[in-house]
């Protein structure tokens, strides 16, 4: 699944515009924890998180991550999201939780993130 693809299933808007749109998820993992997901990210990873700050641009585009979900409609400032634009790593944005958002991406054929 591309993150396009994964946008409209979500209902979710792209913040970084079309950066990133193309890339191909090759799992999923929600987590809030940036030194965890340092540990557990993999290259493909769509990553739910309500953390919105630079930090987590970081963490996404050192695992060469697909994209970023935010969940609850949660904000991200506009440098964040130049950041991931910059550097191919899209971010979402979904008024659905993230229990809502996982529980849409596995049963729409996303593999779970390593364990």
């Amino acid at each position: 699944m591309k993150v396009r693809e994964l946008a409209r299933l979500l209902n979710a808007r792209a913040l970084t515009g079309e950066a990133g749109m193309d890339n191909e998820i090759q799992s999923g993992y929600c987590c809030d924890l940036l030194s965890w997901v340092m540990a557990h990210g993999g290259e493909g990873m769509a990553w739910v998180t309500v953390q919105t700050h630079m930090n987590v641009i970081a963490v996404a585009a050192l695992h060469d991550m697909s994209c970023v979900v935010i969940p609850e409609g949660a904000a991200m400032d506009e440098e964040v999201c130049r950041k991931a634009a910059e550097e191919g790593v899209a971010v979402l944005s979904s008024d659905k939780n993230a229990f809502e958002i996982s529980g849409m991406m596995y049963k729409g054929g996303v593999p779970a993130g390593r364990q």
